[in-house]
């Protein structure tokens, strides 16, 4: 059974429920952190999931070798036990897969936040490689351990956090993080790419305009695909939703769903 936090529930203002999808390292502990109780204090049924092999959520194979359609499967399964279709909301490889999943799925809407772009991850892997010397995102699955790229707390402030940051909170994440699946991780680079002309839901695009992970104009690039402008946020990195300043990143969200009626 995989992990779902589930807290608050639907109500007149807010019907439809949010489902939230963390990115790579990470799992559903990252959005109990702040955002889960704050929108359900704020009148939404908000849950969060776990992908396979993530948290507390079982895995009947090697992590290394999960795809993102494993991914895929674990959004359809965690949105199939809600009371309707949610509004999606995913960040980093989670808005990845968010957007893999409205291929083939209905939501009512969708949020990317800090997310890996449809046209793939190879700049971002890229960078990150060169900044750091580490090639386990290349090498085949039997070789390396994507843990790496995040494995000190000065790796972790300078791929998901702003120089701003509290210490504290950047030890807290580093010493939560977990290795990926290497083969998720490469299909951001060389698999099946979203289709942006598939998808027709509604698409929020947010940014950090301190994000070690991607560029500013690489986040332009994914609103783009979807007709739409992205909304950066200064002074914070690629986890917008443990940074300080992740309540803007939260009404930003309640005041955009409320002007769709949801």
């Amino acid at each position: 059974m995989q992990e779902v936090i589930d807290k608050g529930q639907c109500t007149a203002a807010h019907p439809v429920p949010l489902l939230f999808v963390h990115g790579g390292w990470h799992a559903a502990w990252c959005w109990d952190e702040h955002f889960l109780d704050f929108f359900a204090e704020n009148g939404f049924q908000a849950v969060a999931v776990s992908l396979r092999g993530h948290g507390k959520s079982p895995i009947s194979q090697r992590l290394r070798t999960c795809s993102i359609a494993d991914y895929v499967d674990d959004v359809k399964a965690a949105a199939a036990l809600l009371p309707r279709e949610p509004v999606v909301v995913g960040h980093s490889m989670g808005g990845f897969v968010v957007q893999t999943f409205l291929q083939s799925h209905h939501a009512q809407a969708a949020v990317l936040m800090a997310s890996a772009p449809p046209q793939g991850a190879a700049r971002a892997s890229l960078r990150l490689i060169a900044r750091h010397p580490w090639a386990g995102l290349l090498k085949p699955n039997t070789v390396g351990n994507t843990l790496d790229v995040v494995g000190t707390p000065r790796l972790v402030r300078g791929h998901l956090f702003c120089a701003h940051t509290p210490e504290r909170v950047v030890l807290d994440c580093a010493a939560r993080l977990q290795p990926e699946s290497g083969r998720a991780m490469r299909e951001m680079l060389f698999g099946d790419l979203p289709q942006p002309e598939l998808i027709s839901t509604p698409m929020l695009v947010l940014g950090a305009a301190d994000d070690g992970a991607l560029t500013q104009n690489e986040v332009r690039a994914t609103a783009h695909a979807y007709g739409t402008d992205a909304h950066f946020f200064s002074d914070m990195g690629h986890d917008m939703m443990l940074e300080p300043g992740w309540q803007s990143v939260a009404e930003r969200i309640i005041g955009w769903l409320g002007h769709r009626g949801l």
